[in-house]
């Protein structure tokens, strides 16, 4: 116990420390003397006069920002203090670097039962910001045409990458998202009579492109916010109802002032679901936690879906089904946010591969060969590809929440989250082992709450789910509490939070009366501490992460991901 405390108290100094010039993020407290682009959230939306005072500072304008009530500047580095003490001025950080984070994983979420049962996501919208999506004229495209093959899914494409205009997707992530989220599989259709073998979750959804990182999966906080604020003008148009991200960054401040944060809930309170990959970073041990407390940015706000990734098996039983060691783990730094939300096929996933694409040539051995899913000679595919990370997982859960919004479009992003959550399987071993294919190396995983949130998606379920969350409440994931006292680790809900208020938990979960149903618990009935985070209490709450030097985002370093 004094251990604990002693690490807790830590997190304190450590917190208190990094709160100090509120208006400017830590990155800038020594911003060295050359220019750099900058994010300014302001407290109302800026005006002409506001640009001004940044011009009178040597600063110039690159792009409003108005859904977060901002816009990137450059700025000289001297600049800053001036900039900070515009009581104007809400949060001043720089615009960041962001990186991109079915065969068998349909049937073990139960999609395939959603799809007989005419739940396609016909109708509505799903706005997929990545690298791009393949252009309409290249063969893999097949997979995004309407049902009588004469027209494409891909309602509308726009790029906001900076000094490139192109939508299609060179770097090759952002096809294989959206192959997950609504590829029909028509490339994958003429093998022992089955038919559409690679066949994403939500196979008939209109796909909304909105292309936010460059050809080698890289983009920055203003482009994908940029994105995010097409995707809530063009709600209407195009009836946009998901927002998927596979993509992330660290985190370097409370969701409360990350402009990227902002975002999400922008869209959220618009009436858009945003799911977001919850990381990749679940084998960092860099603070002591085992993979703890390692989920990305925007994956911390409490209002978006967080997914982390499950290892289907190669089957389609859920029985065998485990947590993929490279998931990231919660609790949240700073906030102490409980993520992930829940868990998705993400292991090895088989979709659409973008013609000519970065990550085809670079891991030709990713690519599927053509007898496995046709008949006759087989040859290395140009059409199919395999990737594994939680970038894979989030669209599972988007091609879910387009599903339940078709049957009923009435709900609201909180109702979905809240089904999506309460339907999710909760039957998981006590732990697993992983074996890393090239080092050899082995991760044991343990299924507590932080690992995988409320439980495995269950599509069919959450179909059949009709609870709703009340005007006035929200499906926030709740923060925890630690009592250094009492050793005790709580969640604290708002008193509007469907969940409930009274959450006690430790070995087991005791729900408020106020939760969605009293018989259902949507956390489960039995978390399991693994003894290596102390029973859950000596989580280090650090603010330094050492993400290492590897490309942050697994699935485009292996072929087959973890054994």
């Amino acid at each position: 116990m004094k251990s604990t405390f002693i690490l807790f108290m830590l997190c304190l100094a450590a917190s208190a420390a990094f709160a100090g010039s509120p208006k400017l993020s830590r990155e800038l407290q020594s911003p060295g003397t050359s220019s750099l682009d900058v994010i300014v959230q302001y407290r109302v939306t800026p005006t002409d006069a506001n640009h001004q005072k940044v011009r009178n500072h040597g600063g110039t304008l690159k792009s409003k920002l108005d859904v977060v009530k901002g816009a990137v500047y450059t700025v000289p580095a001297s600049a800053l203090i001036e900039l900070a003490a515009d009581p104007d001025v809400v949060y001043v950080s720089p615009d960041r670097q962001v990186n991109g984070l079915l065969e068998f994983a349909q049937p073990t979420t139960n999609a395939n039962l959603a799809f007989q049962s005419a739940y396609d996501g016909r109708g509505v919208g799903v706005a997929v910001i990545d690298s791009g999506i393949t252009n309409s004229g290249a063969s893999s495209a097949n997979d995004f045409k309407t049902s009588d093959g004469k027209s494409s899914r891909v309602v509308y494409s726009q790029s906001f990458v900076l000094n490139d205009t192109a939508t299609g997707d060179p770097y090759g992530h952002g096809t294989h998202v959206a192959g997950i989220v609504g590829g029909n599989g028509f490339n994958s259709n003429s093998k022992n009579n089955v038919i559409y073998t690679f066949r994403g979750i939500a196979p008939n959804v209109n796909l909304i492109n909105l292309r936010a990182l460059n050809s080698y999966g890289i983009g920055t906080d203003s482009s994908v916010i940029n994105a995010i604020q097409a995707a809530i003008n063009l709600k209407s148009q195009y009836n946009i109802r998901v927002l998927n991200l596979s993509l992330g960054r660290q985190i370097h401040e409370s969701y409360t002032t990350d402009p990227l944060c902002q975002a999400v809930e922008s869209a959220w309170k618009a009436g858009i679901v945003v799911v977001v990959a919850a990381g990749n970073n679940g084998r960092d041990n860099s603070m002591n936690t085992s993979g703890y407390s390692t989920i990305t940015s925007p994956a911390n706000d409490p209002y978006a879906i967080t997914v982390g990734a499950m290892k289907d098996e190669r089957t389609v039983s859920r029985g065998d089904d485990l947590i993929a060691s490279y998931s990231s783990k919660g609790p949240t730094l700073l906030d102490h946010i409980a993520k992930p939300d829940l868990v998705a096929p993400g292991n090895g996933i088989i979709a659409v591969l973008a013609d000519n694409c970065t990550l085809g040539r670079i891991f030709p051995a990713n690519s599927v060969p053509q007898s496995y899913y046709k008949t006759g000679p087989g040859s290395t595919s140009n059409q199919y590809f395999k990737l594994s990370g939680t970038s894979m997982a989030a669209p599972m859960v988007s091609g879910a929440a387009a599903l339940l919004l078709q049957k009923d479009p009435s709900l609201t992003p909180d109702s979905v989250k809240a089904r999506l959550m309460k339907t999710a399987t909760k039957q998981f071993p006590a732990s697993s082992q992983a074996t890393d294919p090239f080092t050899g190396q082995i991760y044991t995983s343990y299924y507590d709450l932080f690992t995988v949130g409320a439980g495995y998606l269950d599509v069919w379920a959450a179909l059949n789910n009709y609870d709703t969350v009340t005007s006035g409440s929200t499906a926030l994931s709740p923060a925890v509490s630690f009592n250094s006292t009492t050793g005790a680790t709580s969640l604290v809900n708002g008193a509007s939070v469907v969940w409930g208020t009274s959450i006690v938990w430790g070995t087991s979960i005791v729900w408020g009366t106020s939760a969605i149903s009293s018989t259902n618990i949507v956390w489960g009935t039995n978390v399991v501490w693994g003894t290596s985070t102390m029973q859950g209490f000596s989580v280090v709450w650090g603010t330094s992460v050492v993400w290492g030097t590897s490309d942050p985002f697994s699935e485009t370093l292996s072929v087959a991901g973890e054994q």
